[in-house]
């Protein structure tokens, strides 16, 4: 089957898929007893039935549940994800405003994560049972486990207070402007506006959020890395590789790394899903104004509407996210393409 009809094949089937999200994002915020009315309007205006009711019917609260939800999935088929209670602005304004700072920081976590991860199992798995590979198990383990605000507050101390290597939270320094917008990501503006030093400034706060949201994610990798690829070793094609004189090093990066990394593959995709989708408590605690801290404050405020536009553009990266892994599967392995045949 022609990649293109492979990829059409499994967008339709995602449709279905987003259209079900909506309903459960949308049951699931609706069964939070709270009331919003209260939380954004204050205790002064709710105690006034006629500001209740306007407030009410302004923004749908007056209407059945499934009338408030077949009216969303109306807009949402428009391309219109509604009205922000707490902004005041359309959600889809305020979600592209704060998505390029989660690619961002996303797309630099899953770089560190990516690189850590394959190389420390491969050098694991080919040092099986060495103090290298306890030492490099240890360590993702480590990064598997530790919660990320505690790793966080740790890098914070320790590279920002103490040795003062790395600069603190924000995106900036808070005595420099950002650079012109043209993507929203502000390393990326820098270079496309020759400002080698805010590009600099920049590059230097994005370091340490990095490392931090993408230790988990590394700790996954190192561990399906070394686990694929000791299965890989321990092949009859690995050792024939050897008998013809290959190096060492070209057997195991052109013959076991390449062949190991179909299943990494997967955890890299839906690591990269996890990171897009917003990293709440590391952009909070490093004041990185993102698609997490967004979530965050339309969360605190019963922001309904902004609620329900994060969890469709979460359905969205994963449903993308997924079709990129598809597509590199049908790539990476001729299996598939015989058997979509």
């Amino acid at each position: 089957m022609p990649l293109h009809l492979y990829m059409l094949r499994r967008i339709l089937l995602a449709v279905p898929l987003i259209i079900g999200i909506s309903l459960v994002a949308f049951i699931i915020g609706n069964l939070v007893p709270s009331d919003p009315t209260a939380a954004n309007l204050g205790e002064r205006a709710a105690a006034d039935p006629d500001i209740v009711a306007a407030f009410r019917a302004k923004w749908g609260l007056d209407q059945p549940l499934h009338t408030q939800y077949l009216t969303y999935l109306g807009n949402l088929l428009q391309g219109d994800l509604g009205t922000s209670i707490r902004t005041r602005r359309p959600i889809a304004d305020d979600l592209a405003r704060y998505l390029p700072a989660t690619i961002e920081l996303a797309t630099a976590g899953i770089a560190v994560a990516l690189i850590a991860g394959v190389a420390f199992g491969v050098i694991s798995a080919v040092w099986r049972n060495h103090p290298i590979d306890f030492i490099v198990r240890i360590l993702s383990l480590i990064g598997v486990s530790a919660p990320v605000f505690w790793l966080a507050l740790v890098a914070l101390l320790v590279l920002y207070l103490r040795l003062r290597v790395l600069p603190g939270p924000g995106r900036l320094d808070a005595v420099l402007s950002a650079p012109p917008t043209v993507t929203g990501m502000y390393t990326v503006d820098s270079l496309l506006a020759g400002r080698w030093d805010l590009f600099g400034n920049a590059f230097s706060h994005l370091i340490l959020p990095a490392l931090v949201l993408g230790a988990y994610s590394a700790g996954l990798i190192t561990r399906m890395t070394r686990s694929s690829m000791l299965e890989v070793l321990s092949l009859d094609y690995m050792n024939t590789a050897r008998s013809k004189g290959l190096k060492e090093r070209s057997v195991i990066i052109r013959h076991g790394l390449r062949n190991a990394l179909m299943p990494v593959v997967t955890v890299i995709g839906l690591s990269y899903g996890n990171l897009l989708s917003g990293a709440v408590l590391t952009e909070t605690i490093f004041a990185w104004g993102g698609i997490g801290r967004y979530a965050y404050d339309a969360a605190r405020s019963l922001d309904f509407p902004a609620i329900m536009g994060v969890s469709m553009l979460v359905a969205l990266v994963f449903v993308v996210t997924n079709l990129i892994v598809d597509m590199l599967y049908y790539v990476l392995d001729p299996r598939i393409r015989t058997k979509e045949a």
